[in-house]
């Protein structure tokens, strides 16, 4: 079910109990910033998911009170785990949702990486 995220960070989040250690996950790349783990849902053949340590709601919400090396260390991350996967030279894409109308499920701001195959367009209905 999507979000507002504009609401205030719940703590008790899936991915915030993620980074508690409360439950488990199949992790990829962790330092000061993020966490990446592989998605238990996947939508391709590569999809890893990468959040950031803090507790923030969307991107809006990360980007606007975010310190700063948080907000570089966190993209940083994100970059250093495509590559380590060896995701450039074939291709990538990443999404983060934000609020209702992308249909945010978990109120913690969270990249996806997708890769593998051939993705398609950006939407399926453009236009709509």
């Amino acid at each position: 079910m999507p979000i507002d995220a504009t609401r205030p960070y719940d703590h008790d989040n899936v991915f915030a109990k993620i980074l508690r250690g409360e439950i488990p996950n199949k992790t990829v790349y962790e330092d000061d910033y993020a966490l990446a783990f592989h998605d238990i849902n996947p939508q391709a053949p590569t999809h890893i998911l990468v959040i950031p340590k803090g507790a923030y709601v969307s991107w809006d919400d990360f980007t606007a009170n975010a310190p700063d090396g948080d907000v570089v260390g966190f993209i940083r991350a994100v970059g250093h785990v495509a590559r380590e996967a060896g995701l450039v030279a074939p291709g990538y894409r990443l999404l983060a949702n934000a609020g209702l109308d992308a249909h945010q499920e978990v109120p913690h701001l969270h990249v996806h990486i997708f890769a593998g195959r051939p993705l398609g367009p950006m939407l399926a209905h453009p236009h709509e």
